[in-house]
């Protein structure tokens, strides 16, 4: 294989666009922040922007490989910025009112409340997406409507503190001086590659998405594929809402988790899984969050004003999004895409026409 064939190879892969931008963006910073590539140990704790760039992006990334799945089966969640608040309001409500906030089997009882919440609100909209057969779109805009409500009806409209050493390790604790959220996401993220990867869960997955009506024809039960995906989506948010008030010390109804399903959409469709739905890539999904959080930390360094940062956000996802797309390469950059003809092929004789009349052989 010679050196174009394998950087052709190379650029082709979907983890090479997302990889390149994220390495991008990781540069900009340098002039802007002298010493962004050092880690630093203080008191047993790892320091530095890039332990800042994975703590502060792991509750997208679990948000972002809970909706990969949900996009794969051809649906959406935009529920999930809800499932976060409500879960976060529910957990430091019932932290709060207790006389020792820093017992175990209270917090770990508040999480249960908190995250059976969530897995609740997974199985509503699984239900009214597969059973019910409502638009995705439309059935997760119900809780992310009523959810956001709920949550503040759960902490009356005020902000909730808590002080709980062991509800602060979730989100904002360091263990084996790593951030713990590492550790979680790194988990979640295991498993979920375990269960999709080596089972044959993400195939069913994938079959469910490219083609629902023939996955049932040949013996797959879609809808509960479908359920399942909700639940863990809205699961993998609820681990979220934990770190985000955990890291807090407090529970916000209002502004928990607020929009954080749009940049996990971003982030899965950066990542290269299509919303179409079928084939999914969690490595990928990663790498998008990755990107979003890092575009994020830059956006803040490099002094973008705080009222265009979402123009500013929005444009890079472009370039991103375009830097992926075979027919944009194509045009702009030459570059051979998939379904383009190969030069190397023989010509292919055109097929006589249907109605063309037989040649006949006679014989002497």
């Amino acid at each position: 294989m010679t050196t174009t064939s394998r950087w052709r190879a190379l650029t082709h892969h979907h983890l090479f666009w997302p990889v390149a931008v994220l390495i991008a963006l990781l540069l900009v910073n340098v002039p802007f922040t002298p010493g962004f590539f050092s880690i630093d140990m203080t008191d047993g704790h790892l320091y530095g922007s890039l332990v800042s760039i994975v703590l502060f992006g792991s509750p997208l990334i679990l948000v972002a490989v809970g909706m990969t799945l949900v996009i794969a089966t051809g649906g959406i969640d935009l529920s999930v910025g809800a499932v976060v608040a409500i879960t976060g309001a529910l957990t430091c409500s019932y932290i709060s009112d207790q006389t020792d906030q820093n017992t175990l089997s209270a917090v770990f009882l508040a999480m249960g409340i908190g995250l059976v919440a969530a897995v609740v609100c997974g199985l509503w909209n699984g239900f009214l997406v597969a059973r019910m057969g409502i638009q995705p779109i439309i059935a997760t805009l119900i809780i992310m409507v009523a959810g956001r409500g709920v949550a503040q009806l759960i902490t009356d409209g005020q902000i909730i503190t808590v002080n709980s050493e062991p509800y602060k390790l979730i989100g904002g604790g360091y263990w084996l001086t790593l951030p713990f959220s590492v550790f979680v996401v790194t988990a979640v993220v295991a498993v979920t590659v375990a269960l999709t990867r080596r089972t044959a869960l993400g195939l069913l997955v994938e079959s469910v998405g490219g083609n629902a009506e023939a996955s049932r024809l040949v013996g797959i039960r879609s809808t509960r594929i479908k359920i399942m995906v909700y639940m863990f989506c809205a699961l993998c948010a609820g681990i979220a809402g934990l770190m985000i008030s955990s890291n807090t010390s407090a529970a916000d109804g209002n502004n928990a988790g607020l929009w954080i399903e749009l940049d996990a959409i971003l982030a899965v469709v950066i990542g290269g899984t299509s919303l179409a739905g079928g084939r999914f890539s969690i490595g990928g999904t990663v790498v998008g969050a990755l990107v979003i959080q890092t575009l994020t930390t830059t956006i803040y360094t490099i002094g973008v004003p705080t009222q265009t940062n979402l123009v500013f956000k929005a444009a890079v996802v472009i370039v991103v999004c375009l830097l992926q797309s075979p027919k944009f390469r194509a045009k702009v950059f030459g570059a051979k895409g998939p379904e383009g003809p190969r030069r190397d092929a023989a010509p292919v004789e055109p097929a006589p026409a249907a109605d063309a009349a037989p040649k006949m052989e006679v014989s002497r």
